[in-house]
């Protein structure tokens, strides 16, 4: 009788850790882990479907509008018009600004935005690309305060001043009267952000290529090679590494 009680009161206790893990884990975050499978996948509308449906449970989850503004991001790749991609980077920017500002301390969510205005800037005219350049820095600046050891961020502070140093004069004096004075990017700050990132990640072949590009930028042909041709020899990981891995072998093409 003492064992079929202990049985009862086990087969009890256990469904009711179960039900309360279930309870625990909620719908949203049931559709939440659907769309991660499909995010590791690299299938950016599968995971919208279910990250969208879940948007519905819990509207302010920092971490889940992450995820949304990531997969925009990831279907302007794929998109073939600048309106088709501006429209889904809009969406996405906004998905990322609420992040940011329901996550105030997380290094993520502030990052987002810059990555966000990073892949509009050259769909963007003169003043748009000169206002979102000062976003990016402001955004990608808190992200590292936050995360030294953010190596995204080191990333696309290392793109914002490769960028804006290969500005020439000309187009920096129009845009600087018209629209105000051009943030000044650096090739030597661009090399060490991307250094920086490799040390943290040296699994990311972005880092490399973008550090290849510095040096073709800056005339250091050896170099330039050297780094492009690793990020080139490295697997695509990411939604963007065929991309930049094409963007690499543009690079290496125009180098004498």
């Amino acid at each position: 009788m003492n064992l079929y009680f202990s049985c009862k009161v086990l087969f009890a206790t256990t469904a009711l850790m179960l039900t309360c893990s279930t309870i625990r884990a909620g719908p949203a975050d049931e559709l939440i882990k659907k769309g991660d499978d499909f995010d590791l996948k690299l299938q950016a509308s599968e995971a919208l479907d279910f990250y969208l449906a879940a948007e519905k449970l819990e509207p302010k989850s920092a971490s889940l509008l992450l995820r949304i503004a990531r997969q925009y991001r990831h279907l302007m790749v794929d998109a073939t018009t600048r309106e088709q991609k501006l429209r889904l980077g809009g969406v996405g920017l906004d998905y990322a600004l609420r992040a940011s500002a329901l996550a105030p301390n997380d290094s993520e969510a502030q990052l987002s935005p810059a990555i966000s205005y990073g892949k509009m800037v050259p769909l963007q005219g003169i003043k748009e690309q000169t206002e979102s350049a000062r976003r990016i820095k402001d955004a990608v600046d808190k992200a590292i305060k936050l995360d030294p050891h953010n190596d995204l961020a080191w990333d696309v502070l290392g793109r914002w001043n490769k960028v804006l140093a290969d500005v020439n004069g000309l187009q920096r004096a129009v845009g600087s009267l018209l629209y105000g004075e051009l943030p000044t990017g650096s090739n030597a700050e661009a090399v060490s952000c991307f250094q920086k990132a490799i040390e943290i990640n040296p699994n990311r072949l972005m880092h490399y290529i973008e550090l290849g590009q510095t040096y073709a930028q800056m005339g250091k042909t050896a170099d330039a090679r050297r780094l492009i041709a690793k990020g080139l020899a490295m697997p695509d990981t990411e939604k963007d590494d065929p991309e930049m891995k094409r963007r690499g072998r543009e690079t290496l093409a125009k180098l004498p």
